[in-house]
């Protein structure tokens, strides 16, 4: 190919690239920075089922509260049982409260009140000089006239172990059931589960349990005092049916354990000579008073119960001692007199056969 030929395509190629239009420019994008990713919260806890323990209260500046005192009664009985047989008659401060009768018994309900308020007394042993005298039904009434008070709590516990009769008398019949011997021979068992109820009164009762081979050494047990004292942190009143004072040792080592002692005579029984050793055998610190019990004094029954108190204080021991001596003589005077009451009946049912 010639020259002239190479310049003529050349320039031709010029000539076509000067026709065509300019390509549009690349417009300018501005840079901009990109932002890291934000990391994602992680999700929250479950919730729990039960609530947390409440963090302790900061302390007050004031000056630091007292701890209440513990509490001297119970909300109710602390065991029940099945009731299968019904308060016996002559409990007349359950079965009568506003008769004439209960009121011997409310009279010395006072007494013991009183001398609850002004001495401490709670632990109170309901005795006699020997058996068939009335003591039981004592106990029971008393508790009964106790248990009236809607402020009062009361514990009636069977501690005549020789011959137990109060489960009989509130009608806790059938199957024996845990009572005081079983709390004092097993140290496991409390007062608590010795406890039963005797519905519709507001009274709790101890049962006496087992029968034991020796009464006098499961009495003299320091446990018995033990089950006395947690009585005393729940109970105003414990009312204590202990054995007869002038037969047998057992009352003795149960009153070491007790704040008072009335000793129960029944009117044309209770010989005198018992009446002196048994007023021998008790502390005169502790004897409340003598109650004079079955003298008819009101005109239809033998349930009345004359109560002859020893005086709460005085000014010496001496003074105390005279007035129990005059009691002690006018007791035995009534007991005198229906001794010979006795004898001239006998002597009349004699001379009619």
């Amino acid at each position: 190919m010639s020259k002239f030929s190479k310049a003529l395509e050349q320039a031709q190629r010029d000539r076509a690239t000067r026709l065509q239009p300019p390509a549009p420019p690349t417009p300018h994008v501005p840079h901009v920075p990109v932002a890291p990713p934000v990391p994602q919260a992680p999700p929250p806890p479950p919730i729990p089922l039960t609530p947390p323990p409440a963090a302790p209260s900061a302390p007050s500046a004031g000056p630091a509260s007292q701890p209440a005192p513990a509490r001297r009664r119970v909300t109710g009985p602390r065991r029940s049982v099945t009731i299968t047989g019904e308060v016996e008659n002559h409990l007349v401060s359950l079965v009568s409260p506003s008769g004439l009768e209960a009121e011997q018994y409310r009279a010395l309900r006072h007494v013991v009140e009183q001398r609850h308020k002004n001495q401490d007394l709670s632990v109170l042993a309901i005795s006699s000089p020997g058996v068939g005298d009335g003591k039981t039904t004592t106990s029971i009434n008393l508790a009964g006239a106790l248990a009236q008070g809607a402020d009062n709590s009361v514990l009636l516990v069977e501690a005549d172990l020789r011959r137990p009769s109060i489960g009989r008398l509130l009608g806790f019949n059938g199957s024996r059931t845990v009572g005081l011997v079983d709390a004092i021979l097993d140290p496991s068992l409390t007062l608590e589960s010795i406890v039963q109820a005797r519905p519709p009164f507001n009274l709790s009762v101890v049962l006496a349990g087992q029968v034991p081979a020796s009464p006098y050494e499961v009495l003299k047990s320091p446990r018995l005092g033990a089950l006395l004292e947690e009585a005393r942190a729940q109970y105003d009143f414990i009312v204590m049916d202990t054995p007869p004072l002038a037969l047998v040792q057992d009352c003795r080592v149960v009153a070491r354990w007790v704040d008072g002692v009335v000793v129960v005579v029944a009117a044309h029984q209770t010989p005198r000579s018992l009446l002196e050793t048994a007023l021998d055998v008790v502390d005169p610190s502790k004897l409340v008073g003598i109650v004079f019990n079955g003298f008819d004094n009101l005109g239809g029954g033998r349930h009345y119960a004359g109560y002859y108190a020893t005086p709460e204080t005085g000014p010496d021991e001496a003074d105390r001692g005279g007035a129990l001596t005059r009691i002690s003589q006018k007791v035995g005077s009534m007991l005198r007199r229906g001794e010979d009451a006795a004898v001239r009946n006998r002597r009349s049912r004699d001379r009619s056969q």
